[in-house]
């Protein structure tokens, strides 16, 4: 029998994790999460990690596993995926892939480019010159030494930006150039489910997240990482603004507004990712669970018999 891979995907906010679950159980398996925010034990709140109550469901991996003083990247992720992969279908014929992360899916589901060996002493430098220079000066590097790349990459992302100059000055050539190459055939078949809604919608949900997330004590859990601010993990949407208030560059009430409008750009930059993909069995997010099961079954189950 062939071994299926189904993935959830979503913009933030839209309730992957509850159909996720909904889905497991369903087929009686396990979960593998592609969100690279909730890799951290340190990150909570501000990444909306599962509740004890969703873990305890069914199994989950990658949740929590790694700490923020670690380097984790992407390629890291996929190593680890696969061979988790490999162990969990030997005793599963189908696995659920959730998250909002689209790199992370992919390097899942399609393998990742190559790139040339990294010099180990451009990172650091990289990195100081965005704690004491910010964004703009890694935008204006970027623009200039791969100006295609920059183009299409998420330029409120440093991680991304980061990790395009260092193979930029390490190799003299643009990143873009190592991208879109053949990459290796996966030993699963995969099938994508899609979460969505009206855009008004979507938007409505991520500013009632934002203020449950206040309530739940997001400022706390701020507070709390605010003496490691510079790290990597660190660096993205609802820690950093609360970061500027405590630097005293914002008032509480900006902070806020600045997370609600930065956590709805990352929403529309990840249905823009989703829907360059073919083959996506897309629903709205106030499916009929007995339905949608059903219909997820019915696509599902040749799969695994071809």
């Amino acid at each position: 029998m062939k071994k299926v891979l189904l993935s959830v995907i979503g913009p933030t906010g839209i309730g992957k994790t509850r159909l996720a679950i909904a889905v497991a159980k369903h087929f009686k398996t396990e979960i593998i999460s592609a969100d690279s925010r909730q890799f951290y034990k340190e990150m909570t709140i501000g990444t909306a990690v599962p509740s004890q109550s969703e873990l305890s469901q069914v199994p989950h991996h990658f949740i929590q596993h790694r700490s923020i003083e670690e380097d984790y990247s992407v390629g890291d992720y996929e190593r680890d995926a696969i061979a988790l992969l490999h162990q969990l279908f030997e005793k599963h014929d189908i696995l659920v892939l959730v998250g909002g992360s689209g790199l992370y899916v992919d390097a899942v589901t399609q393998g990742l480019d190559v790139f040339p060996p990294i010099d180990k002493k451009i990172r650091p430098q990289l990195n100081e010159i965005f704690r004491t220079q910010g964004l703009p000066e890694l935008r204006r590097q970027l623009k200039e030494l791969d100006p295609d790349y920059y183009k299409q990459v998420d330029l409120d992302n440093p991680h991304r930006l980061i990790r395009a100059l260092e193979v930029c000055i390490t190799s003299g050539r643009p990143y873009s150039s190592f991208l879109n190459r053949p990459k290796p055939q996966r030993f699963f078949l995969h099938f994508t489910i899609g979460i969505t809604a009206d855009r008004e919608v979507i938007y409505d949900r991520i500013n009632k997240r934002v203020d449950l997330m206040m309530h739940q004590g997001l400022l706390k859990e701020a507070k709390q990482l605010y003496p490691k601010k510079n790290l990597n993990a660190l660096q993205t949407v609802g820690y950093r603004e609360l970061f500027r208030y405590l630097d005293g560059a914002y008032d509480l009430d900006f902070a806020i507004s600045e997370i609600k409008k930065n956590t709805r750009r990352f929403a529309k930059r990840q249905l823009t990712w989703y829907r360059k993909r073919p083959n996506i069995l897309w629903t709205d997010y106030a499916y009929d669970e007995h339905r949608l099961l059903g219909e997820i079954a019915q696509r599902i189950m040749p799969l695994t018999d071809e």
